[in-house]
């Protein structure tokens, strides 16, 4: 039987807190997507609400709703909250869900498996994608990485939920449409969901094995693959005060170039602007990699909130600024980006 899924975007879907389900509608995915539940855009379609392009995908008003028209197997939560703790809105969703026998997957930091009133409901199981790995399972870095002859590009960004998965995922396809053997190491749940065969869920796993763990993913990836590069997906940011994340992806994966995601409109980090914590300036970003031992090798844009023109005008401005490509993904692709990879592989 084909694995097909619901997701679950209850409200949130127009936000950045439902880029799990930005992912998993732009592709590719691990099951057929059967719908998306928010009740904000009930019978529209959910490609057409993303980007404007019409995908087939209904939404729904709830699950109960979309079961009277699909049959889907698994139960997705397409939704990253802060702290990731379950909001209340989707538990009676969920309820319905696993009482219809379907699996419910998991993204969250709060374990379904631990809620005893779902476990007993759940018919047909539950995965909890971040449920942490046991020590014993948990490999430290050993060096083995430095007899990998393949480059890495790591995609980094500014601040969290500012489209760097996205960017990797369309940088490995346009790599692979000029005949270049790419792959990305998934470091997040989306990519797990995403169908990507290496890597591993970063803020999942305990601190002292994440570069091991990394490092493992490469070394598989490299063994199983043979391919030409390798895309690192980025988490949270360099200097993120609520949970910095990247140095391992520069130091223990010996990255020759990052291609860094920045939103220029945005002053503060997620969730934090209460407390006015400030996004460094791009520019310290730019010195604080080189220092760290890589160069950024492009820009790319986080767009959403501005005009086309302003964006491009951004873009340009910028390029001028700092000398390398500066480009926008979602509306022009990742073309400059390849073209300047391929040239730092030749060099």
């Amino acid at each position: 039987m084909n694995e097909s899924a619901l997701i679950l975007a209850n409200g949130l879907f127009d936000s950045v807190f439902a880029k799990t389900t930005h992912g998993l509608l732009r592709g590719p995915s691990r099951y057929e997507i059967a719908g998306v539940v928010d009740p904000d855009y009930a019978g529209q379609d959910a490609g057409y609400i993303l980007d404007g392009n019409e995908c087939g995908i209904p939404f729904y008003d709830s699950v109960a709703e979309a079961l009277e028209h699909r049959s889907p197997t698994h139960c997705i939560i397409g939704v990253a909250t802060v702290g990731g703790v379950l909001p209340d809105s989707l538990r009676t969703d969920l309820l319905t869900a696993a009482s219809a026998g379907l699996q419910l997957v998991n993204g969250l930091h709060q374990l379904l498996s631990d809620d005893k009133e779902l476990v007993r409901a759940a018919k047909g199981g539950i995965i909890d994608l971040r449920k942490p790995r046991p020590t014993s399972e948990l490999q430290f870095w050993s060096g083995e990485i430095l007899s990998v002859p393949v480059p890495r590009v790591a995609v980094l960004g500014m601040d969290c939920a500012i489209g760097k998965r996205t960017t990797a995922m369309m940088v490995r396809e346009g790599l692979r449409s000029q005949g270049i053997r790419s792959e990305v190491i998934y470091t997040g749940q989306t990519g797990w969901l995403q169908g990507m065969k290496y890597g591993f869920i970063f803020d999942a796993t305990l601190n002292d094995f994440v570069s091991g763990e990394l490092e493992r993913a490469i070394v598989d990836c490299y063994r199983g693959e043979s391919p030409e590069v390798i895309l690192l997906e980025g988490q949270s940011a360099l200097r993120n005060p609520a949970g910095p994340a990247g140095p391992e992806l520069i130091c223990s994966a010996q990255t020759a170039g990052v291609i860094l995601q920045h939103a220029p409109k945005r002053v503060h980090f997620e969730g934090f602007e209460d407390l006015d914590c400030r996004i460094p300036p791009l520019a310290e970003e730019l010195e604080l990699i080189r220092l760290l031992g890589s160069e950024v090798w492009g820009i790319t844009l986080f767009t959403r909130g501005m005009e086309d023109t302003q964006s491009l005008q951004i873009a340009a401005e910028l390029e001028a600024e700092h000398g390398i490509p500066v480009v926008r993904p979602l509306q022009e692709g990742v073309r400059r980006l390849v073209s300047t990879i391929r040239q730092k592989l030749s060099s």
